[in-house]
């Protein structure tokens, strides 16, 4: 550690590179924390957890026993041992007691994406409920079709305040704050709607996956859906980094008529100029897109074909989504205990043989990716697993828990893990680094006295 600080210090090592290192060394020595402890209000199963985006200080979580509650995670509220363990307690619950309280278990509990002064949150009892954290008052609710499995809003929106909202209903729900109304209903799966996910790289992009095994991909701005992966197109491994070298070496009309993306903006081109009037645009389309037919190759949006709108992403429901944090890549878990890496730009599986595991099949999963996405966090029955997401391989595995783990949330403040379960805890994993020089540091002070 010392003589990378020095390296840093004579301009040896760049910061990006130091920075790296330190995280990867603090990552890898994640452990059951000995020295914080958050003291669960919950009476249930914990289904979701969540910590700002805005200044990573405050945890959000709901359970089973239809309550949310919220911890300061910097601020110890009390210390046990001397001060060795600090004990963190709810600011607030809010419970089947409460007034307009949920009546069946939360599944779904979110911070606002640009303040902590409001939360989101989803239940079986078919509302998803907008609540003003300083009064603990429902704001706003929105009544579903059913039991609510997963609530989702934009990290990076900046020209809507949607709620997206999955259920036992086949459609997906979009909700607006601004006006206390549903805005879209987007139809297509053929089951319920277990878990979302928005791109981290487009505000307009939401991807659903669905209890009938689709992962579907929307815009907002457009209707249908432009996108359904398929398990069967696959692609080995990560795409080779795009740099002007290679542009150089691609001609000119390669490059135009590659046809490899459904995201091209060539190819949605086309498809823009042939809905009105499709035979008067024919002409656009290239020669090597007709078929032996003489029809043109369907269109992916809005009139996709039965066999692409029939794809699916798993043997079984989908019960997780994230997306990494460059927009570029996306990941997810499924029933068929699969978890699969999916190239966004390509809609292809890229067949990363992620190692064994065993997933729950019965509710959502919440994964968690860390500050680069290298690392993926998996809840894993009693446990949760670190993949690394490029090979597949187990970088690491947390026992804690005595019942399966239902949700992890990776702060990128603190490098801490965070793990809800159903045995109604949660628990803090962190760098054995940290702590070792808090001790250090504890016991230098008594000696000096």
């Amino acid at each position: 550690m010392w003589k990378e600080v020095r390296d840093r210090e004579s301009g040896k090592l760049l910061p990006r590179s130091f920075s790296a290192r330190v995280r990867s060394r603090l990552l890898s020595s994640l452990r059951l924390s000995n020295h914080k402890e958050i003291v669960s209000p919950h009476r249930g199963a914990i289904n979701s957890i969540q910590v700002d985006l805005t200044e990573g200080r405050y945890l959000l979580s709901g359970a089973s026993d239809g309550s949310a509650a919220a911890y300061d995670i910097q601020n110890a509220t009390d210390y046990e041992g001397a001060g060795a363990v600090a004990k963190h307690r709810s600011l607030f619950v809010v419970d089947k007691q409460h007034d307009h309280g949920h009546k069946f278990a939360v599944s779904s509990a979110i911070w606002y994406p640009v303040d902590t002064g409001l939360f989101v949150t989803g239940s079986f009892d078919s509302y998803v409920k907008v609540w003003d954290t300083n009064t603990t008052q429902v704001v706003m609710d929105f009544k579903m079709p059913g039991k609510v499995y997963g609530t989702a809003m934009s990290a990076i929106a900046t020209t809507h305040m949607l709620i997206a909202a999955g259920s036992a209903d086949v459609q997906v729900r979009l909700c607006d704050i601004a006006s206390g109304a549903f805005t879209h209903t987007l139809s297509g799966h053929r089951d319920g709607v277990m878990t979302l996910e928005w791109s981290t790289s487009s505000e307009w992009i939401l991807i659903t996956g669905g209890c009938d095994g689709a992962i579907r991909f929307w815009d907002i701005r457009r209707a249908g859906c432009f996108l359904v992966l398929d398990q069967s197109k696959s692609q080995l491994g990560r795409r080779p980094p795009l740099t002007q070298n290679t542009l150089k070496k691609v001609p000119a009309t390669r490059k135009v008529n590659a046809g490899q993306s459904s995201l091209a903006k060539t190819t949605i081109h086309h498809k823009r100029t042939s809905f009105g009037n499709g035979g008067k645009h024919l002409s656009a389309i290239p020669k090597g897109k007709l078929s032996n037919t003489g029809s043109a190759v369907p269109r992916l949006h809005p009139g996709m074909s039965s066999t692409q709108n029939r794809a699916t992403a798993h043997y079984g429901a989908v019960t997780g989504l994230k997306a990494t944090r460059d927009g570029m890549y996306l990941l997810s878990s499924g029933s068929d205990s699969r978890l699969r890496l999916w190239d966004i730009e390509s809609a292809c599986n890229t067949l990363v043989n992620f190692e064994a595991m065993r997933l729950q099949t019965s509710k959502p999963l919440q994964l968690a990716v860390n500050h680069d996405s290298s690392l993926v966090f998996v809840p894993c029955m009693a446990t949760a697993k670190a993949y690394n997401v490029w090979s597949g391989t187990t970088f690491g595995t947390f026992h804690g828990h005595y019942e399966s783990v239902n949700c992890c949330c990776f702060s990128l403040h603190d490098q801490e893990l965070y793990t809800g379960s159903n045995d109604k805890k949660l628990l803090v994993w962190s760098p054995f680094n940290l702590e070792e020089d808090d001790t250090i540091e504890g016991d230098r002070d008594n000696w000096s006295d």
